[in-house]
């Protein structure tokens, strides 16, 4: 029908205009838009690859229009403040708010539900405590670390460029000097706009050994002790698994390999970069683990860790049983929870793997307690870790320190397009697009990542001393409620398993952790 609607229109417009046009000869200039667009519905009824334009020419291309921007919509007219996903409008507001140094206060009382289920709490004390502002740093290095680190309880997590774009990296390095914080590189590697800001740089291991690798596609030992030698750089990070992807390698298009990139990574100009799923140095936790103090040798005793999103619990176990069973100890672990990610990943892969991580942080904390190790090193939180709040949780769960990624890219200007993956990033931050990445300036907006940084780290000192005491490492799961169903809250100790030190070890397991630990194996994972 509408075909045929089409058609008719069409003749009667060509025939409208040259008969307006014999009376009034300028008007045949209206031509110019009366052509293309009937040479538009021809090409959408005959040769179109959409069913909708095919039975309704041109009119059709309205409907792609208003989806393309119907996230702006729903951001700008539709959503409420605790709408918008994955990060709601008073989370971004507020970053916005301390990256500006600007009032981050809150008029009028919670906007939160606060009797809804989920909706987690802390519990205050009569006898608030002045919190030192030397507890905003904790050191991290174990007996066989010859460099330890003190690093702040908030650093930014792993992103690579590539995923961004060189004008965000060199601003979150310069924003990270200025607030005397670390910054992980992520597995691309490391590339010279990690070191232009002067800042510590935690440099992670993918299973691509991106910078350390052999054109093979190998780690290349002599490379990394080069890099690893940097004084800039303070840790080493080996990353096992993330949350976005869990056990799925990453994937850099071809169109995104120019010659800057192939010669940070060390891969050819021009083809897809695919990393494996998992690493070639090693396939069993005992592997791992010995990996692990080579790089600390090699490195000169510089605090060596790994990082992982939890999936099968036993194989953690495993690791735990090998460090057991051959005394080596990372210097940190980093728990990535499965709402973790700041690229592109697989949709199956971003929602339905991974263990939350809330779940996965308590468990890896719990598991290293059972075994009698975890005063002997230290854990890191990683997953939409936004407020000062959220890293009482986290360390209450048993965390020592806390990593963020997208609350960085919001001080860096981020407004949440969701277009990451598309390398048309409006703000200038995911992309390789060097005129896009010329929005990013970088000496202003390194100055609102450090001013995020430090109100946040002030914000958690607070909330610990508002708790009644007077050290982040003080904080205990039975400080933390949340609320299972109406007029009902549980703490974090109840809702959680926690173990005593040595209950793995011993002949009387915690049945939650018994089938796992039982299936547990040092060997192979």
């Amino acid at each position: 029908m509408m075909r045929t609607v089409f058609y008719v229109v069409s003749v009667v417009a060509l025939l409208a205009v040259w008969l307006i046009a014999l009376a009034w000869p300028p008007f045949v200039w209206a031509l110019v838009i009366v052509i293309p667009l009937i040479l538009v519905g021809f090409y959408d009824i005959h040769w179109s690859d959409h069913n909708v334009l095919r039975n309704y020419p041109v009119i059709g291309h309205l409907r792609y229009a208003f989806e393309f921007i119907s996230p702006e919509i729903r951001q700008y007219f539709v959503e409420n403040n605790e709408d918008g996903k994955p990060y709601n409008r008073i989370h971004r507001n507020l970053v916005y708010a301390r990256a500006a140094g600007t009032v981050d206060t809150q008029p009028f009382g919670t906007q939160r539900d606060i009797m809804e289920v989920g909706f987690t709490r802390g519990s205050h004390s009569l006898a608030p405590k002045e919190v030192s502002r030397d507890e905003a740093r904790v050191t991290v290095g174990g007996p066989e670390c010859k460099q330890p680190y003190s690093a702040s309880r908030l650093n930014i997590s792993a992103m690579s460029f590539g995923a961004l774009s060189p004008t965000a990296i060199h601003a979150l390095n310069a924003g990270a000097k200025r607030g005397n914080f670390a910054h992980n590189t992520g597995e691309g590697g490391l590339s010279p706009y990690h070191l232009a800001g002067g800042g510590d740089i935690i440099f992670q291991i993918g299973t691509g050994y991106f910078s350390c690798r052999t054109p093979e596609g190998t780690f290349d030992e002599d490379k990394f002790i080069e890099i690893a030698n940097r004084d800039v750089v303070k840790m080493i990070e080996i990353k096992l698994s993330q949350g976005a992807k869990p056990a799925h390698g990453g994937v850099l298009p071809a169109a995104k390999v120019d010659a800057e990139i192939a010669r940070i990574r060390g891969v050819p100009v021009g083809k897809d970069v695919i990393s494996p799923p998992a690493h070639t140095t090693f396939s069993s936790p005992e592997g791992l683990l010995e990996w692990v103090a080579r790089l600390r040798e090699v490195s000169n005793g510089k605090p060596i860790g790994f990082k992982l999103c939890i999936g099968r619990r036993h194989e953690f176990m495993g690791i735990v049983k090998a460090m057991v069973k051959t005394k080596i100890l990372p210097d940190f672990i980093t728990v990535d929870g499965a709402e973790g990610g700041t690229g592109a990943a697989p949709l199956e892969f971003t929602d339905r793997l991974g263990v939350p991580i809330n779940e996965g942080l308590s468990f890896a904390h719990s598991c290293l307690v059972g075994a009698s190790l975890r005063d002997k090193l230290r854990v890191i939180a990683s997953a939409k870790v936004v407020t000062g709040f959220h890293m009482v949780e986290k360390m209450a769960l048993g965390a020592d320190m806390c990593n963020m990624a997208r609350p960085m890219l919001f001080a860096l200007g981020c407004i949440q397009a969701v277009r990451c993956n598309t390398n048309t990033c409006p703000t200038g931050i995911a992309t390789q697009d060097r005129q896009r990445a010329k929005a990013v300036d970088i000496d202003s907006r390194q100055v609102r990542v450090a001013n995020f940084h430090d109100a946040t780290v002030e914000s958690f000192l607070d909330l610990v001393g508002a708790m009644g005491i007077e050290s982040p490492d003080q904080l205990t799961p039975d400080l933390i409620y949340q609320r299972v169903a109406d007029e009902t809250e549980r703490t974090y100790d109840e809702i959680y398993a926690f173990l005593k030190p040595g209950e793995l070890l011993g002949k009387d397991i915690n049945p939650a952790f018994a089938h796992h630990w039982a299936k547990a194996s040092a060997e192979a994972f």
